[in-house]
């Protein structure tokens, strides 16, 4: 089932949570919605759901306008953070309760019901632990419960409000790559929440990067990570460094020193530098680099961070170097970016 956001705004008590937001899920699609808290992700995601009604814009399943539909209409599954399954029944009745309240013609009889309960315990692993209630699982167990419960209605969409954000981060890298071996079995279009990037990267075919009620960047992983469109997206995937710099000539300046990158593309003024830590070059010397005095050096897993001090401004930026690097106990340290992205200063939001 595609979905299409178009044009749509929603405010709460005049306070506006999106703003003008347009977006075109595919059929089969796996979406990450991805932001800080504040963003506008969870609040577009119940407006697909329709727990939510837009202020303005529409919001179609296929070509149909489902924008004033109700969720029972929408028929989609919804995984929440916190599970949400009830206690007093057992793994097989959670299941199966979407659809045996169903009315009429549309609740199939129980036999199905129970089949289509078994059936979803083999695809989430959890054979044999039907007859089990919710305070007998562990957490990983008791979110593969929600899971199949999303499923049984047959939804044609299915949406996950950070669903992993309960547990702990060994069973979250489990059940992310659960969770993708899942989607590519069923084939549901789905859109989940989340503000992890490692696991919006790891699990989505497209990222939807928000910031402040708008969508920043649409992409895929490789796209979101290295042709980042906007500081925001630069500095909130991944690690990054900036540096305050100026452009002339085609020629990237600090203070009264070019450093040795040519941007012959980039208006001339002031701007702003960003690359990645591990992105860089260390220099023995140079007429043409950075340099900045080690301020700090630490651990991080197989590599060493260091703090570095640029200029008389007292700009700090990090570079990462090998554990043993030699460099890493020195006083100065001359390096320059590999790959890099200039913004101008006075545009933020916009790239060069």
């Amino acid at each position: 089932m595609e979905v299409r956001v178009a044009n749509v705004r929603k405010e709460f008590e005049r306070f506006p949570a999106l703003h003008d937001v347009s977006l075109d899920i595919k059929s089969g699609e796996l979406i990450a919605l991805l932001g800080p808290s504040g963003s506008g992700k969870t609040t577009l995601l119940r407006l697909i759901a329709g727990l939510e009604r837009p202020t303005k814009g529409t919001i179609f399943f296929g070509d149909e306008d489902a924008s004033q539909k109700s969720i029972q209409d929408r028929n989609v599954g919804f995984v929440f953070q916190h599970y949400a399954l009830f206690r007093h029944m057992t793994v097989a009745d959670n299941i199966g309760f979407g659809l045996k309240v169903r009315h009429g013609a549309a609740r199939p009889p129980a036999q199905e019901i129970r089949r289509r309960a078994s059936e979803l315990l083999d695809l989430v692993q959890l054979s044999g632990l039907e007859k089990r209630y919710p305070a007998q699982l562990s957490g990983g167990q008791r979110q593969r419960v929600a899971l199949a419960r999303a499923m049984a209605i047959e939804p044609k969409v299915l949406l996950l409000d950070e669903p992993f954000g309960a547990l702990d981060a060994q069973v979250r890298r489990e059940l992310r790559r659960w969770l993708r071996e899942i989607h590519d079995r069923t084939g549901h279009t789905t859109v989940f929440v989340t503000h992890d990037q490692e696991e919006a990267l790891e699990l989505a075919d497209r990222v939807v990067v928000m910031s402040q009620g708008r969508i920043e960047q649409v992409g895929s992983a490789d796209e979101i990570y290295d042709t980042p469109n906007s500081p925001f997206v630069y500095s909130f995937i991944g690690e990054s460094s900036c540096l305050p710099v100026k452009v002339e000539s085609g020629e990237v300046w600090i203070a009264d020193r070019s450093i040795g990158l040519s941007a012959p593309h980039a208006a001339s003024g002031d701007a702003l530098l960003y690359f990645r830590p591990h992105d860089v070059e260390l220099l023995d010397g140079c007429s043409g680099c950075i340099a900045g005095t080690v301020a700090a050096s630490r651990r991080v897993a197989g590599t060493r961070r260091v703090e570095l001090e640029i200029g008389g401004e007292r700009q700090r930026v990090e570079v990462e170097l090998p554990v043993d690097h030699p460099a890493a106990q020195k006083s100065r340290v001359a390096f320059r970016p590999r790959r890099w992205k200039l913004f101008p200063a006075s545009e933020p939001g916009k790239a060069s």
